[in-house]
């Protein structure tokens, strides 16, 4: 027991805030979050002084207590118990909360929670450890690595020189691994008014990224949710899997149980879960760091929106099968010519030649032969491959196509019909009822603008040179005025990206091939 004291006598020392409390900006605050501090944290609260922070236990209430006395230090307004920082339930185990007031007050308007557990399970048994028992079982990943992330959002929202909208309430649950005892014990004896919370985010395992990125759950429960996470993204190389199934596994599910839109970020198991090999040299501090920046723009950003849409009910009857059916690239064969070429030798600047062209098709029945060389498309004279492609797409239906050809003294010029009506982009999408104001592509075809300019299936668009919209067909208005220039924000994978369409290529083509693009929804 004495060791446990000083351990946290020796570390709450140690920590020293960059900036004196209501200086700094949200960018600034948000650049306070650093590698090394979150070590630190992760360090103390995976020592063996603390015997695996079971729930009750002294190694428990000693993580507590040091857990606590960062609250205060941080300048949280206690909501505890009686003027405290702690909940006392089940005879020794305590959740830990404090208040960020917001610009009413700590006691009125709504609140933001941000919560993460702190216990772990001690020195394991068979209800709760995978083995070897009787050892401790630190619990680096599982959850000092979420508990250090909300330390450091609180430093750096503490930190701000303006207040959020709305408070934000900080709780670390105790009894998480005992079937979230603490975070179900506070919903039904809540500190504060049940009625002014409107959004929970849960840090529960986030101390092992790794290049598949972040899972976050939790999207779907809160109209257009995934964008603001991923606009909250935008400053981050994270990629994030928006998983669609919400289970029983931490303390979100307590909140979404009851109809509050919920948010977790958690980086995925590992061999070492619930056994004593889950120890602080395993962790990825340097993805902690990026997952506690994205909570603390999320946290600020959900504590200064507008306002709140009821939770989407919808969201109780969707599964990751419902996803892997609904994110599904559409293969498109949209050949409109019918003509090859070598590869190797289409990089004559001046000219295309053909190595064969395909029966019955267009360019078959326009005449056109293998070993003509194609110098002039719809008036436009051949530059590259990628431009002749894109081209091809974007023509009108009745073209004339000019080519040179073995023993003809003058270039032959060729009426041809094409295939299919024009698709000026090449993109088809379709709606998603969790995401107003954006739309999905279901398909990119090949070699059209939008396949040069690198789109791709399941890109999410939110803005067209800067515009957002609310529907499809506000989307279809926009990209089909091929601005000049057109320039599209996409999410993929939770990245944020500017992609701009080469509409030079085929802008000679668009006054004639616009009336009839098959830029649509997907059906």
């Amino acid at each position: 027991m004495l060791r446990v004291w000083t351990v946290v006598a020796c570390v709450g020392f140690a920590f020293v805030g960059s900036a004196a409390a209501g200086e700094l900006s949200l960018s600034a605050a948000i650049d306070t979050i650093q590698t090394e501090d979150i070590k630190r944290h992760v360090d103390v609260l995976a020592d063996d002084s603390f015997e695996g922070r079971e729930a009750g236990s002294r190694g428990g209430r000693a993580a507590g207590n040091y857990l606590q006395e960062l609250f205060a230090k941080y300048g949280l307004k206690p909501a505890g118990d009686g003027g405290t920082y702690f909940q006392l339930f089940h005879g020794g185990s305590r959740n830990i909360l404090g208040i960020l007031p917001g610009e009413e007050g700590a006691d009125k308007g709504d609140l933001i929670v941000v919560g993460a557990h702190y216990d772990h399970v001690g020195y394991g048994n068979r209800a709760n450890s995978f083995g070897p028992f009787g050892y401790v079982h630190n619990g680096a990943d599982d959850n000092a690595s979420g508990t250090s992330a909300l330390l450091e959002v609180v430093q750096a929202l503490s930190e701000m020189k303006v207040k959020p909208r709305r408070s934000i309430l900080f709780v670390l649950w105790d009894g998480e691994e005992k079937g979230l005892l603490g975070s179900k014990y506070w919903v039904e004896h809540p500190t504060v008014a049940w009625n002014r919370v409107r959004m929970y985010i849960n840090l529960d395992m986030v101390g092992r990224l790794r290049p598949q990125g972040v899972e976050v759950y939790g999207t779907r429960t809160l109209p257009g949710l995934r964008q603001v996470i991923a606009r909250a993204n935008a400053k981050s190389d994270l990629k994030l899997d928006f998983r669609w199934e919400m289970t029983d596994n931490s303390d979100h599910y307590t909140f979404f149980s009851r109809s509050i839109p919920t948010l977790m970020f958690h980086t995925g198991l590992h061999d070492e879960y619930h056994r004593p090999q889950d120890d602080a040299h395993l962790i990825n501090h340097a993805g902690i760091e990026s997952v506690a920046r994205l909570t603390a723009q999320t946290a600020w950003d959900a504590a200064n929106r507008d306002f709140y849409p009821a939770f989407r009910t919808r969201c109780r009857l969707e599964s990751e099968s419902e996803r892997q059916r609904f994110e599904v690239p559409r293969s498109v064969n949209r050949s409109r010519l019918g003509i090859r070429w070598n590869p190797d030798r289409s990089e004559d600047a001046t000219s295309l030649e053909i190595s064969a062209v395909t029966t019955g098709s267009p360019a078959d029945k326009a005449g056109i032969k293998a070993g003509d060389k194609l110098i002039q498309f719809a008036g436009l004279p051949f530059s590259t491959v990628d431009r002749f492609l894109a081209q091809v797409q974007a023509a009108p239906v009745e073209v004339e196509i000019e080519v040179e050809r073995d023993g003809e003294e003058a270039p032959l010029k060729l009426p041809v019909q094409l295939n299919l009506n024009p698709a000026p982009i090449g993109i088809a999408w379709t709606d998603d009822p969790a995401e107003p104001g954006s739309v999905m592509l279901t398909s990119v075809t090949p070699g059209s603008v939008a396949a040069m300019a690198g789109l791709r299936p399941l890109d999410r668009v939110y803005e067209v040179n800067g515009q957002t919209f609310e529907t499809s067909m506000q989307f279809k208005d926009l990209i089909t005025s091929f601005a000049d220039p057109s320039v599209l924000l996409i999410d993929r994978q939770g990245h944020l990206k500017q992609i701009e369409l080469p509409l030079e290529a085929i802008r000679p083509l668009l006054a004639t091939s616009s009336e009839a693009t098959e830029e649509a929804p997907a059906e």
